[in-house]
């Protein structure tokens, strides 16, 4: 059976490590160092779903409730489920049931309908030759884990030619080429897959780490910043955004997202470094400079100097 690393999977469903990591410890999906199609399946359930502005806490609940109801070990992947105020209702042996109410609910959506809410996207966003496409993919990263590049080349270069707007496969392709010093390529690749996906985050943060390379400082801060608009949360982003403003001297901006980030990751080595970064700046930061300020006169006339203290921050 075909397996997929974690890093696989938030590009293939275009997720943060962040969403990942919070439906992990929600309950909602094991935390697995690889994963299968059925785990996918249920991946990008759960993507669907809090896109439609559901937490993992609401969607816990709501298939905990199922689970006793019914005794089905993984609702989310044995009925067809729909966001209802809050909740989830779940259709299952032509009933709709809302399992925390413990109530039948009257379904007024024409029959068929509520089976396309949640999957017709992903599958729109290849048309035509979804198949065919969708194989390609699999294949080349397939190639990818095998250590097979130049195949895994070739079959990514393959698919756009027939879906040019693939973001996922222009991601991969991208950080192959990032990973062998050819940033110049990778840029590009980045640049088509926030253009076929203005909402993709990974795009922006992989374009910003590309341009990092190029030493191009204010366009890799711009897609750093385009990244944590669209995600506030991913933590890698503030991390390297953090890092961008301290090689520009801009102290103050760093300190922020250097907080930012040891609020969302708080154990381990990038999280000490974090730490350490922040300790600097905060040191400086209490640091004093001191000015003369030629206006100062005192009572006799005579001109006279003034010491202020000045922040010894930029930024």
């Amino acid at each position: 059976m075909t397996r997929y690393s974690r890093q696989d999977v938030l590009r293939i469903l275009r997720i943060t490590q962040r969403q990942l990591q919070g439906w992990e410890r929600s309950g909602l999906i094991a935390s697995l160092e690889s994963f299968g199609f059925t785990e996918l399946s249920q991946l990008r359930m759960l993507r669907e779903l809090e896109r439609k502005r559901m937490s993992p806490a609401s969607i816990q609940r709501s298939v905990a409730a199922m689970r006793a109801v019914s005794g089905m070990a993984n609702p989310l992947l044995q009925s067809t489920v729909m966001p209802s105020g809050g909740r989830l209702v779940f259709r299952t042996e032509g009933a709709l049931v809302d399992p925390i109410r413990r109530q039948l609910v009257f379904d007024f959506e024409p029959r068929g309908a509520e089976s396309r809410t949640l999957f017709m996207a992903e599958t729109q966003a290849v048309s035509p030759g979804i198949a065919g496409v969708q194989q390609l993919f699999f294949k080349a990263i397939q190639a990818e884990e095998a250590g097979e590049q130049t195949l895994a080349i070739e079959l990514y270069t393959r698919l756009l030619e027939l879906s040019p707007a693939f973001p996922a496969a222009l991601i991969n392709l991208g950080t192959i080429h990032y990973h062998a010093g050819r940033f110049q390529v990778a840029e590009q690749l980045y640049r088509r897959a926030t253009l076929a996906d203005p909402h993709y985050v990974l795009a922006f943060f992989d374009l910003g780490n590309v341009l990092d390379e190029l030493k191009r400082s204010e366009e890799s801060i711009q897609a750093y910043e385009a990244a944590l608009r669209l995600a506030p949360d991913y933590a890698d982003a503030h991390y390297n955004l953090a890092m961008a403003y301290e090689r520009k001297g801009l102290r103050r901006r760093a300190l922020e997202h250097w907080r930012q980030y040891l609020r969302l990751d708080r154990t381990g080595p990038w999280a000490e470094h974090a730490r350490t970064q922040l300790r600097k700046l905060l040191s400086r930061e209490k640091l004093a400079i001191t000015h003369r300020a030629k206006s100062f006169r005192a009572a006799g006339g005579r001109a006279a100097s003034r010491l202020e203290l000045v922040a010894n921050v930029t930024g």
